[in-house]
C-alpha cells in the first residue's frame, strides 16, 4: 500500500473493508477552480464508481460565483434544459483525503454523455489539450505552482458575519521569513503540511510572507497536469482544515488595500526524455539555452495579453498589480530578478522560467494551459523574446504594463486569433462569458469604499 497517501484501487478495497476509509470525494474544477463533486459510500464507489463514473448537472460550468446559472453561454442553458455530463474518475488521481476522517479523493475529467468526448470548455480538458501539443512537440511540460494566502482567527462564519472586515489577521507585523511568527501559526501550517503530504501532495517548505497574517506553502513540482492537480487539492485541503480549526483563508488576489497581494509564481520547464530541452548552448543574457527556451520566453511574453483572462480572472486580480509590491506590473524577462513578471532561475537541468503574473486566485488548469499554448506559439513562430531587463522593472515607464483591468483583458482574449486557434472557439467564447458575468456583478456592487467616501461628504 502506497505510504504517500496515494491509492490504488486495490488499496481503498482494503481500507473500505477495514472501515478505515467509508468516503469517497469524486470531484472536478467549475471554472473558477473551485472542487465541485459528489461524496459516495466507499463501497458503491468500488461497486460502481470506479466502472461507471457519475453524472452531475452541466449548469456548473456555467455557474457564477453564487451558484446562479447565467444566460449567455452556449455550452449550456435553460433553452437546451441543463443535462448531465459524465464524470470519469482518473484513478491516478485516488487518494487520501488526510484532513478528513475516513476519506479518499479522486480527481475527474468530464464527458458528454452522448458524444462520450471530453467536454472541451472544462478546465481539465483545456489543460490536456495543451499537453497534447507539447507531446507533438516531443515534449513533456514540468510545472509548479508557488501559492500565497492570508491566515485570520476568524472562522469563515465568523467572517462573514463581520461583512469580510475587519478581521484578526494571524500576524500582526511583516513577517516574510520570520520564524518566530511562523511558529505562531505552526497549529494550522503544520497540520497543512502533514495533511498534504498523507495526501500524495508532498510538501517542501512553508514560510511567512509579507503581508500580516500572510504564508506560503510550497509544493513539490511535477509534470503539468499532476502539479494542477496538486494546487486545487492542496486549496481544498487548506480551507477545510482552516473551517475544522475554526480559522479561515484566502486566496483572493488583493484582499487588503494596505497589504501585499497573493501570488500564485508558476514555474514551467520543458523536457525531452531525461534532459531539459531549456537548457542548451545558445548565449543569452549570460545563460545557456536552447532555442526552444527562446522561443518559448517569446512567445508566452507576446501572447501574454491575448490570454490574461486565464491568469487573472477575477476584478480583484487586478488590484495585485502595483509598483513597488512584489506583483509584477510590466512585461519584461530577467535573470532572478523579483521586479519582472517573468524570471529566469536555475542553470542545465534546473533551468525554468517563474512567471510571477497570476495571483492566489487562478484556476492552474487554465493558467497552465495557457502558458503552454503561448509558448508552443512561440516554438512555432520561433519568436525571439525581447533583450534581458537588468535594474528596476517598475521604474522603466517604456515597457508594456500588465493589462490593468478584467474589462481590457477581456478585450483581449475576444480578438486574439492566436487564442482562437490554439484553444478553440468555443473556450475563448465560454471563458470570456465568464469574464464578463463578473464584470457585469461588479458594476451592479455597491462597495464599501462608495460607502466610505460619498455617504457624508458628496
Amino acid at each position: 500500500m502506497a505510504t504517500d497517501g496515494m491509492l490504488t484501487v486495490e488499496s481503498l478495497r482494503t481500507l473500505v473493508d477495514a472501515d478505515e476509509i467509508d468516503t469517497v470525494v469524486m470531484a472536478f474544477t467549475d471554472h473558477y477552480g473551485r472542487l465541485v463533486g459528489k461524496r459516495f459510500d466507499g463501497h458503491f464507489f468500488l461497486d460502481e464508481g470506479v466502472s461507471a463514473g457519475t453524472h452531475s448537472c452541466n449548469y456548473l460550468l456555467t455557474v457564477d460565483m453564487e451558484m446562479e446559472p447565467m444566460a449567455g453561454f452556449a455550452y449550456a442553458s435553460w433553452e437546451q434544459g441543463y443535462g448531465d455530463f459524465h464524470l470519469v474518475p482518473d484513478l491516478n488521481t485516488l487518494r487520501r483525503a488526510a484532513w478528513l476522517p475516513g476519506t479518499a479523493l479522486v480527481l475527474c475529467d468530464l464527458v458528454d454523455v452522448e458524444t462520450h468526448a471530453p467536454v472541451s470548455v472544462a478546465p481539465r480538458s483545456i489543460l490536456r489539450r495543451q499537453l497534447d501539443r507539447a507531446a507533438d512537440h516531443g515534449l513533456t511540460v514540468m510545472a509548479a505552482s508557488e501559492l500565497e494566502f492570508f491566515l485570520y482567527g476568524d472562522s469563515y462564519r465568523q467572517a462573514h458575519a463581520k461583512g469580510y472586515a475587519n478581521l484578526e489577521h494571524a500576524g500582526w507585523y511583516i513577517e516574510d521569513y520570520h520564524l518566530m511568527q511562523g511558529a505562531r501559526v505552526e497549529s494550522f501550517v503544520g497540520a497543512v503540511r502533514r495533511n498534504l503530504r498523507h495526501s500524495g501532495v508532498p510538501v517542501e517548505n512553508s514560510k511567512g510572507e509579507w503581508g500580516r497574517g500572510q504564508h506560503e506553502i510550497n509544493v513539490r513540482y511535477a509534470d503539468a497536469l499532476s502539479m494542477a492537480d496538486r494546487h486545487v487539492i492542496f486549496k481544498q485541503c487548506l480551507k477545510e482544515t482552516a473551517d475544522a480549526q475554526s480559522v479561515s483563508v484566502t486566496f483572493m488576489a488583493k484582499p487588503h488595500t494596505e497589504e501585499a497581494g497573493s501570488s500564485c509564481h508558476i514555474h514551467l520547464s520543458l523536457w525531452e526524455g531525461e534532459s531539459n530541452a531549456f537548457a542548451g548552448d545558445h548565449e543569452l543574457g549570460a545563460m545557456q539555452v536552447s532555442d526552444r527556451f527562446r522561443w518559448f520566453l517569446g512567445g508566452w511574453m507576446r501572447y501574454l495579453n491575448d490570454l490574461m483572462v486565464m491568469y487573472a480572472p477575477t476584478i480583484n486580480s487586478y488590484k495585485r498589480y502595483q509598483d513597488l509590491s512584489w506583483a509584477p506590473t510590466r512585461v519584461a524577462w530577467a535573470r532572478d530578478n523579483r521586479t519582472a513578471g517573468f524570471r529566469v532561475v536555475g542553470q542545465g537541468p534546473s533551468l525554468r522560467i517563474e512567471c510571477r503574473i497570476p495571483g492566489a486566485d487562478v484556476n492552474p488548469y487554465l493558467a497552465y494551459a495557457a502558458s503552454i499554448a503561448a509558448g508552443l506559439a512561440g516554438i512555432e513562430q520561433q519568436i525571439e523574446p525581447p533583450e534581458m531587463f537588468v535594474g528596476d522593472v517598475y521604474s522603466e515607464a517604456d515597457l508594456p504594463h500588465v493589462p490593468q483591468t478584467l474589462e481590457l483583458a477581456t478585450a483581449e482574449l475576444r480578438s486574439s486569433p492566436m487564442a482562437r486557434q490554439a484553444l478553440g472557439d468555443d473556450v475563448v467564447d465560454h471563458y470570456v462569458r465568464a469574464a464578463e458575468v463578473e464584470i457585469e456583478a461588479a458594476r451592479r456592487a455597491v462597495t464599501d469604499f462608495e460607502r466610505a467616501r460619498y455617504f457624508e461628504r458628496i
